[in-house]
């Protein structure tokens, strides 16, 4: 059984989960969580969107929800990767020489358990600077794209782009607005973010 279906069972196992939580000592030792609980519960800290898909048919499935959710069909978007382009297609969604997009669908390097962030480069962003894409955005990731930390992350990178690495290499890991009197969030750029995230594993 998958970790991830494990930790997104019931909401009778999660509320155990919770009371677990709860009784157990502030003294007692921290336990090294698995790598995709992990970033699960930091994802989620952060304010990010998760969405589980077990094969290619769910993510469609939650493609659709999530465009029903915030009421985007038949809108703009910017996508870079031309994998994804089938997502928009299939919804009537514009992707050519768009002025208004609505948010961005994308895929990224990798997933950064030990902070909740996401690891983009050129390859998904292009020259562009996140402040300078849309605020809503869908991203596409596998659970083999799962790492421990950022230089997890980087060293993916070097290894699986040898003779021509990307550049504009960067992270989001806030996924909503930080309050007025949280400074450590001060000047971040945050990103309405859902995850769309495939057992490949």
């Amino acid at each position: 059984m998958s970790l991830f279906r494990k930790f997104f069972g019931s909401s009778e196992d999660t509320s155990k989960s919770g009371k677990h939580e709860e009784e157990k000592s502030p003294y007692s030792p921290d336990v090294k969580l698995p790598i995709d609980e992990m970033f699960t519960r930091n994802f989620k800290k952060n304010g990010g969107k998760f969405l589980y898909c077990e094969n290619l048919e769910e993510v469609s499935e939650n493609f659709i929800n999530i465009l029903e959710e915030n009421d985007w069909f038949e809108s703009e978007a910017n996508c870079y990767d031309s994998r994804l382009n089938y997502l928009l297609d299939e919804n009537k969604i514009e992707r050519n020489n768009v002025k208004n997009p609505k948010f961005l669908l994308s895929s990224c390097e990798n997933l950064i358990a030990d902070n909740g962030s996401i690891l983009f480069s050129s390859n998904q962003f292009k020259h562009y600077k996140p402040d300078e894409l849309p605020t809503n955005m869908v991203i596409f990731a596998t659970t083999s794209q799962l790492v421990a930390s950022k230089s997890d992350g980087l060293r993916s990178i070097n290894f699986k782009y040898t003779n021509n690495r990307p550049s504009n290499i960067t992270t989001i890991t806030y996924f909503q607005e930080a309050k007025e009197d949280d400074f450590l969030h001060y000047g971040s750029c945050h990103k309405n973010l859902y995850l769309l995230l495939l057992e490949d594993l």
